[in-house]
């Protein structure tokens, strides 16, 4: 792992009485930050940037992005290229371990997803506690936690072999767990894992099958759903994996760090956006809207146009230019057509041609069109964040093991401070309300 390059340059800071340097340090990308790590203790005085937004709190060699050009590399490889040619597995294997595997790593691991697809049964009867009205996201985050109860052995990661095991663990059972949420949902029974069927498609089992009715999805939505994870196994510093980063800091465990990561995902801003996009192409195609309207009222800031723009994208976001294609393939080849995907592709047609969108930067990102690939295959609303969690996992190992391996210290953001001054205590009688 690169850690930045000094170039000698540095920016000098006048404080009024002082002047301090920070010395500028360059990514392998031609990124330039200026390290301020020295700041405080120089000074006094701390940076203040609400929300981090123009702050880089790692150095990770993990993710690229180059929003200005809408580019996403993992691990140097651009996200077309795995895209098209790898899978799931193999692409966690290189967010991990930061190189493609040999056959015979990728042959061992996947043996071992097979080997950790089973959870204990203890663990399985758990699910009986949930109310049919539980939010799979809940579950999903609670019975990560609970995974490591039940392997207390991935508390201690002494070496690269135990840190494999905990992985493989984590990254095979998150899809018997997020299975079996939804199948809590629906008051169906839960289904045991196949060991004689991909990782895709087991979890296509495990989500649709019943004891009467095998499951049996084709294979072009099995290679759907590896794309959607592919494209979603990480994304740089973003919420949930910052958070990740954050928990793991403290020496937490990779099974508590990745918990964590589900409940920030949760949030609406984040992994729920997609559900937004959704539940507004649905609106339009429900009550006949016409597109310009819509349009119009996101012009005059009466509604917000979900699935458009991006915190760090001010281009078409790559994700959702593979998304699109593939989605297109998939109602095609079935012989069926998608009221939604119609819509979408029209409301994109008439964004992109109005300058309002465009001067602005907001284009499609990868919300847009995941929800109707997800919808094709065939995976309900209330799962779809449950499905980013899924595909997002390697990304946040990978994370989480960068953390151990820097042996860095816990993360500590500083704040200024707005409340009020140095003030007495009240007794009760002498309080003004």
């Amino acid at each position: 792992m690169s850690e930045g390059i000094n170039s000698g340059k540095s920016y000098e800071l006048d404080l009024g009485d002082r002047k301090i340097s920070l010395p500028e340090v360059i990514g392998t990308e031609n990124e330039r930050g200026f390290d301020i790590s020295k700041l405080r203790d120089e000074t006094g005085v701390v940076t203040l940037d609400e929300g981090y937004r123009n702050t880089g709190s790692v150095k990770s060699a993990i993710t690229y992005i180059d929003g200005e050009n809408g580019i996403l590399r993992y691990r140097g490889i651009p996200i077309e290229q795995l895209a098209e040619n790898s899978t799931f597995v193999e692409t966690s294997l290189l967010l991990m371990y930061g190189e493609l595997p040999s056959d015979e790593h990728l042959n061992r691991f996947r043996e071992m997803l097979t080997e950790h697809q089973m959870i204990h049964e203890g663990m399985r009867n758990s699910f009986l506690g949930y109310p049919p009205s539980g939010h799979p996201m809940a579950i999903l985050s609670s019975m990560i936690n609970t995974l490591s109860c039940y392997n207390s052995a991935v508390m201690e990661m002494e070496d690269e072999v135990g840190f494999e095991n905990a992985a493989a663990r984590l990254l095979s059972k998150i899809r018997t767990v997020a299975a079996y949420a939804y199948k809590t949902s629906m008051g169906q029974p839960l289904m045991y894992p196949d060991p004689k069927l991909s990782y895709c498609r087991n979890f296509l089992h495990l989500m649709f099958s019943l004891p009467s009715n095998r499951h049996h999805p084709a294979d072009d939505v099995v290679r759907a759903l590896s794309l959607f994870l592919i494209l979603h196994a990480d994304h740089e510093q973003n919420c949930s994996t910052a958070t990740v980063r954050m928990v793991g800091s403290s020496g937490a465990n990779l099974f508590a760090s990745c918990a964590a990561g589900v409940c920030a995902l949760w949030g609406p801003l984040h992994g729920g956006a997609n559900v937004a996009v959704m539940e507004q192409l649905q609106r339009i195609h429900e009550s006949d809207e016409r597109i310009e309207d819509l349009i119009e009222r996101v012009k005059q800031k009466k509604e917000k146009l979900y699935g458009f723009g991006h915190g760090v994208y001010k281009s078409y976001d790559p994700r959702a230019n593979i998304l699109r294609d593939q989605v297109t393939k998939i109602v095609n080849k079935h012989g069926h057509s998608d009221p939604l995907l119609d819509i979408a592709k029209k409301l994109e047609e008439i964004a992109l041609s109005d300058d309002y969108f465009v001067s602005r930067k907001l284009y499609p990102n990868v919300d847009f069109y995941s929800g109707i690939l997800l919808r094709a295959i065939g995976i309900p609303l209330n799962m779809y964040t449950v499905m980013f969690a899924m595909g997002r996992m390697p990304g946040w190992i990978a994370q989480w093991k960068e953390v151990r391996d820097s042996e860095s210290r816990i993360y500590r953001p500083r704040q200024i401070y707005t409340g009020p001054p140095c003030r007495d205590y009240v007794e009760m009688q002498d309080r003004e309300f």
